[in-house]
């Protein structure tokens, strides 16, 4: 190891501002099955999936209708 470093040429990382955000969400057992599920079936995280779903609806700015 290097008794000192210097970090004058070293850059931001570009990918620091697209982190995500922790939250805390209460779901149905139901609804976690099922992202569950469809991440086996596709094998992407179903956090990655619940996160998609999400994002989606917030770009298309759609709202919840109640029947």
């Amino acid at each position: 190891m290097l008794e000192k470093y210097y970090f004058s040429k070293a850059i931001r990382n570009p990918y620091a501002a697209k982190r995500t955000e922790q939250v805390t969400i209460l779901l149905k057992p139901e609804t976690a099955d099922y992202f569950r599920a469809l991440g086996q079936q596709t094998g992407i995280p179903y956090q990655t999936l619940i996160n998609l779903y999400l994002a989606d609806c917030a770009e298309h700015k759609r709202k919840l209708t109640f029947a």
